[in-house]
């Protein structure tokens, strides 16, 4: 194990030397050339703040518009030629959408260490306590990392309908020494941008929260190395693809007419080109997570003692404490998903708020009648089933969409944790599957319902007109490519995670031999206990 760590940190080291060196040769050859054509957008199009119309960054945002020629002066023959003006300068980022941007990092940040730690935490007996809270709190650092080393260019570059290119790798291009200035990511309005770090961060949390939820569907068995080496494999193979179809787009300034609005959309991810709907993740993080904990539930098989011995949660008020960190968490997810400190920022607040509420209000109700009394566990669980449906549709539907949403997610997923449970056969220990795949395919679907403009949804923009679409819009045909999309990612995350389970098997075997997993991953795999009598 020692010599397969070191060569795992060897090869890292090796990987990161390597590429600074390169970017480093890049630049110093840069400097000596002429410009060229900017690399391709990331981040939903990005530019520099300062590039000069003789160099344009491809796909800027805010393409340099030449004002009307000015006037000739009064000595001059009508017919003279006149110059032209200085081209309009780029967009500069609005320091209120930039200051909501890193507080919504925050939140999402929040939701993460220590909200969905303390919530899987209570979830597991106390002897796996601190297993659950390392796992959840390294993968969020390895993932950080990697984002930033090259997932955040994969995701987030022009490239193929499926992944990005690597014009980002390292961060590399954000920063421009030439020119003492730093790139912008285009947001949803023309000419509206946000500094294009604030969006790498934002967007580096959905990356490790989304790794995190995976564990919850194999937790109190499985080896910390393995869990570590999946999670590499899956975020690479699995999150960045899809989070590239489902998002990636070069944003709405080039957008002038149809013509340049097909090149525009040709530039996007396959799933975006369709016309997928999904604001802040329903396929990208919660389908995606629930399949890959789904297929890790089978493969790595049930708990000892599954069914026979009693596996009650050991702490609800930490359950209780993540829930309520998660609630709040979300707003940040959801509302900072905009991009925006702005109206449509303001309607997934609301979405967020009113869903929740309600499922959690039709799950203790559910539970209520059919089990005879009301459980602090299934008022937890039924806030999260309504974050997780409203995600996808929090900027598309309205308030009243939401409520129905939250109200259906509430009852279905309370089915998912239990009928469908029981259907599946699988030790899906904290309910991934039931809570995040149902919620999630439940709420990616409604959205293409409720976004609807009779239904008081946002309907479709039209960027070439720059307001809202004027063509019916198709509630059939929207559900159908939403279904197109909830599809696409179970096939390939569902792939994706038996493959990399596989072959980490093969390296170092997914689960703890059963000695330990009787005795806890707590003192056996971490040498400490959460709780000392």
């Amino acid at each position: 194990m020692k010599k397969l760590l070191k060569n795992i940190l060897a090869g890292t080291a090796l990987l990161v030397t390597v590429g600074f060196t390169s970017v480093a040769s890049a630049q110093d050859a840069s400097a000596k050339a002429e410009p060229v054509a900017a690399s391709a957008a990331a981040a939903v199009a990005t530019t520099s703040a300062s590039a000069s119309a003789s160099a344009p960054v491809a796909v800027a945002p805010a393409a340099a518009v030449v004002a009307p020629a000015s006037a000739p002066a009064a000595a001059a023959e009508p017919a003279a030629a006149s110059a032209a003006a200085p081209a309009a300068p780029a967009p500069t980022p609005n320091k209120g959408d930039t200051a909501w941007m890193m507080v919504a990092t925050l939140l999402v940040i929040l939701m993460t260490i220590p909200g969905l730690a303390l919530f899987y935490g209570g979830l597991v007996r106390s002897k796996n306590m601190l297993s659950i809270l390392m796992q959840v709190f390294m993968i969020f650092a390895v993932i950080v990392v990697l984002w930033c080393i090259y997932g955040y260019s994969l995701a987030f570059t022009e490239g193929s309908r499926f992944i990005g290119s690597f014009d980002r790798m390292f961060l590399n291009g954000i920063w421009d020494p030439a020119k003492a200035s730093f790139s912008t990511a285009a947001t949803f309005s023309k000419g509206v941008v946000i500094p294009e770090f604030a969006y790498v961060a934002f967007q580096a949390t959905f990356a490790a929260i989304t790794c995190g939820l995976i564990i919850g569907a194999f937790a109190e068995r499985a080896k910390f190395t393995a869990v570590l080496l999946f999670v590499v494999l899956w975020f690479t193979f699995s999150y960045l693809p899809v989070a590239h179809m489902v998002w990636f787009w070069t944003g709405p300034d080039a957008i002038k007419d149809a013509a340049t609005l097909a090149t525009e959309t040709a530039k996007a991810g396959f799933l975006f080109q369709k016309g997928a709907l999904d604001f802040a993740g329903g396929t990208v993080v919660h389908i995606n997570a629930a399949v890959a904990g789904l297929v890790g539930a089978y493969l790595i098989g049930k708990r000892v003692g599954y069914g026979k011995e009693s596996m009650a949660p050991h702490s609800l008020t930490m359950t209780m404490i993540g829930a309520s960190l998660l609630w709040v968490g979300w707003f940040g997810f959801n509302a900072g998903s905009a991009l925006e400190a702005g109206d449509v920022a303001a309607l997934a607040f609301i979405n967020t708020l009113l869903a929740t509420a309600a499922a959690t209000v039709s799950w203790v109700f559910g539970e209520w009648m059919s089990k005879g009394k009301p459980s602090m566990l299934g008022g937890a669980s039924g806030a999260v089933a309504g974050l997780v449906a409203i995600t996808p549709a929090c900027g598309f539907v309205g308030p009243m969409g939401a409520l129905v949403i939250g109200l259906l997610a509430g009852i279905v997923c309370l089915w998912g944790v239990n009928g469908l449970k029981r259907l599946l056969g699988a030790d899906d220990s904290l309910d991934v599957f039931g809570v995040h795949g149902v919620g999630g395919i439940l709420g990616a679907l409604l959205t293409g319902v409720f976004a609807a403009p009779s239904l008081g949804g946002q309907g479709i923009f039209d960027y070439v007109t720059n307001k809202m679409s004027a063509d019916p819009y198709d509630i059939f045909g929207q559900v159908m490519t939403q279904a197109t999309a909830v599809g696409t990612t179970i096939i390939w995350s569902g792939v994706v995670s038996f493959v990399a389970y596989k072959l980490v098997d093969l390296v170092v075997g997914l689960r703890v031999p059963e000695d330990e997993e009787r005795e806890g991953l707590d003192i056996t795999s971490h040498g400490e206990s959460a709780y000392h009598s």
